[in-house]
């Protein structure tokens, strides 16, 4: 066995099918691809090969459940992915070699910028090629610097043909475009007979005074004379050759693997890894290149779980394969409706409710939590409120902070300091639960990845123990989000409802009745757990009549904290100053920086007029916190609103706990990952 996979077996344990295991039926486009699969399934006798005669023929029969999946480049990635495919990569492909950034090259001793490219000549690598076509035509249309409203109007070649004065784009019809081919040095094809052809003939084109801009991959460049070119930037700028990854177009993700949403990647990956690399890789004894996986792949990535299109492919790329379909976005409407970002029906009624006393404002359903950051990430949603762990895990998806709840009416009228709340440990009085007497417990959760709820918790209990988990410190517990068959869903309770009820049970929902600060103290209450991870405020709104009906008959002093400073002591609940686990960051607005402005507007605007904005029936916290006075504009950056402090306590508990949460990883992630060993979500390659 090789040594570099004997070094790996400490990163990734695999699990191995059983031989009752279903079959992957892999989707082939060709008869040599389909040769090639055939001897794959010699190594891999749970591989199954369908053969259909396109691209789109193969995504239509993963979707329909005929096949599981196909590998496919960005462009493809980007067509499964919406409606009416509904498909996600899972498995991405590794490489030795950088991906293609695709740039600009412009000579150093020109003086004009990426806004000021028509009527100037091109060099482009190849039609349809990523460095030369797909992603700089594409970005030029979505930044509305090549004018095209799209196929309706007039072909893209065409709209291409009369920006540049003359081009030479190999591929392209000469017959149809001669403009597109009118500096080429050949047939004005993507082959040998073509001197501009690829990369290398796509530069040397413009290094002979061809065009005055070529489209190309970035190591197109040759390293020696990068110091007489120079890149056009999208902001304006121009910048030097060995700044590309600051200065591009775009980046061209790696080929994945794609699969219906609910695919089990880690199923499929197991098929893939009784192949060995050698088998995988290699396409030359079948008679053509690339079949099934790139010859230039040296390894694969499980991807994780949230990892959408959307996600994969990134936003520069994502919105140039839709402007290449779809042509230039509608300029925005100066009164564009501001969308608010629902995750409950609960949520969904309110929210109607109170669009109809607030011009500009509309309601967008999600599932999830998670589920709303996607959509604002992809501008089908503008903005909702999140606790600050969440808050954090938005910042790591590219979503900034906007307002913060105000618990304290005298600050909002004086413009005061920002809330901060205290996270308590609350356990019912005279059970006999201290801190010390934890360990084993029946546990209450406002949700996974909640400040109250998970990561302070997280943080006092395991702190820098690497083997605990609050999964494995508590022996059940109700931890909305939380994996339906772990012990932490087995407290959880549901919607109540007869019929159904079971189906919102653990979901990250106020549909689950023990979701959020009420519903954590509603599972202590209802003496489902014993201890339950709260803000400092809950036992007394919910207590001595204060509360709603299923808290009408509950006392205040019913009930009494716990905390690490005393472990063996308890304390009355409005003690909460002398026994807390932590102080942390009031809920905060969270949304995309280009609605930031809009959506503030909105909101100072709803609050000056509507007296019930943040109350809820049966006071469920439903889109604020029902204890906000009012909500104050953040004018920090994410890092100084969370505090150092704060984000270190988080980044610890992922370290030591259960790693970071999927959507962390799949917003962070490279989709392009060179050779890296040991990554936590990378397969080992066998050499």
């Amino acid at each position: 066995m090789n040594v570099l996979l004997i070094s790996l077996l400490g990163c990734l344990v695999v699990a191995w099918p059983s031989a009752s295991a279903q079959k992957v039926k892999w989707c082939v486009k060709t008869l040599n691809e389909l040769k090639k699969c055939e001897h794959l399934t010699i190594k891999s006798p749970d591989l199954d090969c369908q053969l259909r005669p396109s691209i789109i023929e193969c995504i239509r029969s993963i979707k329909n459940g005929e096949a599981d999946a196909v590998t496919a480049d960005g462009k493809v990635i980007y067509l499964g992915g919406p409606h009416p495919y509904r498909l996600r990569p899972i498995i991405a492909e590794k490489y030795k070699k950088e991906c293609c950034y695709a740039v600009a090259v412009v000579k150093s001793d020109t003086n004009f910028n990426i806004n000021e490219l028509r009527g100037k000549t091109s060099c482009h690598s190849c039609y349809q090629s990523s460095g030369g076509w797909n992603i700089p035509i594409g970005r030029l249309i979505a930044e509305n610097k090549i004018t095209w409203e799209g196929p309706d109007d007039m072909p893209l070649e065409k709209a291409v043909s009369q920006f540049f004065s003359s081009s030479c784009i190999p591929g392209i019809s000469k017959a149809q475009y001669p403009n597109l081919c009118r500096s080429c040095q050949g047939d004005c094809t993507c082959s040998q007979s073509e001197m501009c052809s690829g990369d290398v003939g796509a530069f040397q084109c413009f290094k002979n005074g061809k065009g005055q801009v070529a489209f190309v991959c970035h190591d197109a460049i040759p390293v020696s004379e990068r110091q007489d070119y120079q890149l056009l930037c999208m902001d304006g700028s121009r910048r030097s050759v060995e700044e590309y990854k600051d200065c591009q177009l775009g980046k061209e993700p790696a080929r994945a693997v794609l699969g219906r949403m609910d695919a089990d990647s880690q199923e499929i990956y197991n098929v893939l890894k009784q192949i060995p690399d050698s088998d995988l890789f290699s396409s030359a004894a079948f008679g053509g290149k690339d079949l099934i996986f790139s010859d230039s792949a040296s390894g694969l990535v499980e991807l994780p779980k949230s990892t959408d299109s959307f996600l994969y492919l990134k936003e520069d790329y994502y919105k140039a394969m839709r402007a290449l379909r779809d042509g230039n976005p509608p300029a925005s409407a100066p009164y564009r409706d501001i969308q608010w970002c629902t995750i409950s029906h609960r949520e969904q009624t309110k929210c109607d409710k109170l669009s109809s006393h607030i011009p500009r404002m509309d309601c967008r359903r999600a599932s999830s939590v998670e589920d709303c950051i996607k959509k604002v990430m992809r501008g089908e949603a503008d903005f909702f409120a999140v606790d600050g762990g969440l808050v954090y895990i938005a910042g790591k998806c590219g979503l900034v902070p906007a307002m913060v709840e105000q618990y304290n009416n005298q600050n909002c009228d004086a413009g005061g300091e920002a809330s901060s709340l205290y996270v308590v440990a609350v356990v019912r009085k005279g059970l006999g639960v201290t801190w010390n007497k934890l360990h084993g417990k029946k546990s209450c959760h406002t949700g996974l990845n909640h400040n109250a709820g998970w990561k302070v918790p997280d943080s006092a209990i395991c702190g820098n123990k690497t083997d605990c988990t609050l999964y494995n410190f508590f022996s059940e517990g109700c931890a909305p989000g939380a994996d339906p068959a772990s012990n932490m869903c087995k407290l959880c309770k549901g919607s109540g409802s007869i019929v159904g009820g079971e189906q919102s049970k653990c979901k990250a929902s106020s549909e689950e009745l023990y979701y959020g600060y009420d519903g954590a103290f509603r599972c202590l209450a209802e003496k489902a757990g014993e201890v339950a991870f709260i803000k400092h405020s809950i036992v007394g709104d919910y207590t001595d009549g204060n509360g709603p009906d299923w808290a009408k008959d509950l006392k205040s002093d019913d009930f009494e904290l716990i905390c690490p400073v005393s472990p063996d002591q308890t304390f009355k609940h409005s003690e909460f100053a002398l026994c807390n686990l932590a102080r942390v960051p009031a809920h905060a607005v969270v949304t995309r920086e280009d609605v930031r402005s809009d959506v503030v507007s909105l909101l100072k605007q709803a609050q000056s007029f509507i007296p019930d904005l943040f109350m809820s029936e049966g006071k469920r916290n439903l889109l604020f916190s029902d204890s906000t006075k009012c909500l104050q504009e953040i004018t920090k950056p994410l890092e100084e609103f969370l505090t150092e402090k704060y984000i270190a306590m988080i980044e610890r508990t992922y370290k030591t706990g259960m790693g970071e949460p999927d959507l962390v990883k799949a917003c962070t992630m490279d989709n392009c990952m060179k050779d890296q060993r040991c990554k936590e979500y990378l397969i080992p390659i066998v050499e």
